[in-house]
């Protein structure tokens, strides 16, 4: 078989050895694409290329000015029985919440500077504009509220001496300021004017820098910030996670593990190619502090394969049941689990973080009041992070802002309000929903193209192999013109080798009769008839050998 083979190959013409010639190399590249594909996985060094940090990469500016649509949203808490609570006739305040005021905020890193260590530097902005079809209600809307200033200013002076209690009283009485005053929705989100709020910008301008007070804009002050975040060349996971925060990788408001932001999120970009056991950290300057985020579930948000995470049990407790936010009680004071103190924050006025209606706070705090009433759905924060990229899909981003007052009862007209808790607002920041041109773009990097790698492996390797036995098929099967096939093949040879014998045998000087015993075997009874003309030609050969 090898010999018939052999001399198959010898009938290819020149036109068939260039077919196969083809086939052969179109195998080899193809089961060599596929090994190359396999091994250096091209698909996961192109999306590692878009992770990282380069001035005009797709993440990059996606960070950069995220071109997606991020609300704010504000529910105000209305008093709704001042005259009864001031007169004495009720204990406790009752509020009713009104809202939501939605602000559309407009994310951008401003000033962007790329450094030599492998971080980048940026001016954050967030400037917020009216959006009155999403809102229930005007930003003209009266309500009740606190007197925000002089709480604050009874607060931080209620140790002092007493003529300047004295002086204070004597100021207040003249102004005629009430703890419990009506003004717009706006006016207490961005700014009311108040006599005591003036002369504190006059008299001691290093603490108050401002001439209106607003919650909601002393919130969004970033003036004068400065964010450094990781690119990533160095450690691809933490692109876009914050380095340093106005120059520091610790919050000058705290002490210990309390005041770190090294790695964390401010809500752009989370760590790429999270896991499931991973712990995040969130950072947002209104929050002032960074918080812990835990994987609580996986969802499907819009194609996009998501993990759930949501601020750790307990993170707002203040030492009892957590020793390691011991840190978070500020010179020396704990508040209420549940309550977390951001005085140094905002500018020394006594403001207190929790979750909205006091979800997972101490029930004492909400016993307190009336009108409040937490809900999960509705008071949770959530973050749906998408693992490989560290996208946001879908956040909300949900705290309380309260006065957690103390000893206040120096002072006649805020007596009454000793030691206690005062709802202000709850916000809501939520991105519920990427651009439909994003989301798609990152279906496919994320969905299609990880499986169009995988298909390619297993086509390139059958192409290839495919190619291969075609050609080989080829070679033991090709018939070239005028050749007869096996049959007319064995014939030839069978003759050639009778003759190439005989020669031999003449040389050597066999006798007649045995040459021709010796050939005569060599063919089968079929054959014998067919070799007659054959055997005449040859037997004058062996008469002269005699």
């Amino acid at each position: 078989m090898y010999i018939w083979n052999a001399r198959a190959k010898a009938f290819i013409s020149r036109g068939a050895k260039r077919g196969i010639f083809i086939l052969m190399t179109l195998g080899l590249v193809g089961i060599a694409s596929g090994c190359f594909i396999l091994v250096f996985q091209p698909y996961d060094f192109l999306f590692k290329l878009k992770v990282v940090f380069s001035d005009g990469g797709e993440i990059f500016e996606l960070w950069r000015s995220p071109p997606v649509d991020v609300y704010l949203r504000v529910y105000l808490f209305n008093v709704t029985n001042r005259e009864q609570f001031l007169a004495g006739k009720e204990t406790k305040l009752r509020f009713s919440q009104v809202g939501p005021y939605v602000y559309k905020e407009s994310m951008e890193h401003a000033n962007v500077t790329f450094n030599d260590n492998g971080t980048v530097t940026a001016i954050p902005r967030h400037p917020l504009t009216w959006i009155p079809e999403m809102s229930n209600g005007t930003e003209e809307d009266l309500l009740i509220v606190p007197n925000i200033a002089l709480l604050s200013i009874t607060n931080v002076m209620r140790d002092a001496a007493y003529f300047t209690n004295l002086g204070l009283s004597i100021i207040i009485g003249q102004t005629d300021s009430q703890p419990l005053i009506q003004m717009t929705a706006k006016e207490f989100m961005f700014g009311y004017e108040s006599t005591l709020v003036t002369l504190g910008n006059s008299m001691m301008p290093s603490w108050i820098k401002f001439d209106k007070l607003g919650l909601i804009d002393r919130m969004y002050d970033f003036e004068g910030d400065i964010e450094t975040v990781y690119t990533g060349e160095n450690d691809l996971r933490k692109a876009g996670l914050i380095e340093k925060y106005n120059h520091d990788v610790n919050l000058p408001h705290w002490t210990g593990k309390c005041a770190n932001v090294m790695n964390a999120s401010d809500g752009t970009k989370f760590p790429g190619y999270i896991r499931n056991n991973d712990t995040l950290l969130f950072f947002r300057k209104s929050l002032c502090r960074s918080a812990h985020m835990y994987h609580t579930g996986n969802k499907t948000v819009n194609g996009l394969e998501t993990y759930e995470f949501k601020f750790a049990e307990n993170e707002l407790d203040n030492g009892a049941v957590n020793p390691e936010n011991k840190c978070f009680c500020r010179q020396g004071r704990c508040l209420p689990a549940g309550l977390i103190d951001v005085t140094d924050c905002y500018y020394g006025f006594p403001i207190a973080l929790s979750y909205p209606h006091f979800y997972k706070a101490d029930p004492s705090i909400l016993a307190s009041m009336e009108g409040l009433s937490p809900r999960q759905e509705d008071h949770e924060s959530f973050f749906y992070i998408q693992p490989q990229s560290g996208l946001p899909v879908n956040i909300a981003f949900r705290f309380q802002i309260n006065m957690a007052l103390q000893d206040i009862s120096g002072y006649s007209r805020v007596a009454k309000f000793k030691d206690r808790v005062l709802p202000l607002l709850w916000f809501e920041i939520g991105m519920h929903r990427l651009p439909k041109q994003i989301n798609d773009r990152f279906v496919l990097y994320l969905n299609v193209l990880p499986v169009v790698q995988e298909a390619a492996v297993y086509i390139f390797f059958l192409l290839g192999v495919i190619f291969l036995i075609w050609s080989v098929v080829k070679i033991l099967f090709h018939q070239p013109k005028g050749y007869g096939g096996p049959a007319q093949w064995l014939d030839t040879e069978m003759q050639r080798k009778r003759l190439s014998f005989l020669n031999d045998r003449r040389a050597s000087g066999i006798k007649t009769k045995e040459l021709e015993t010796y050939y005569s075997s060599l063919l089968s009874p079929a054959e014998n008839s067919a070799s007659a003309p054959l055997q005449e030609d040859l037997a004058p050969l062996g008469e002269e050998h005699v």
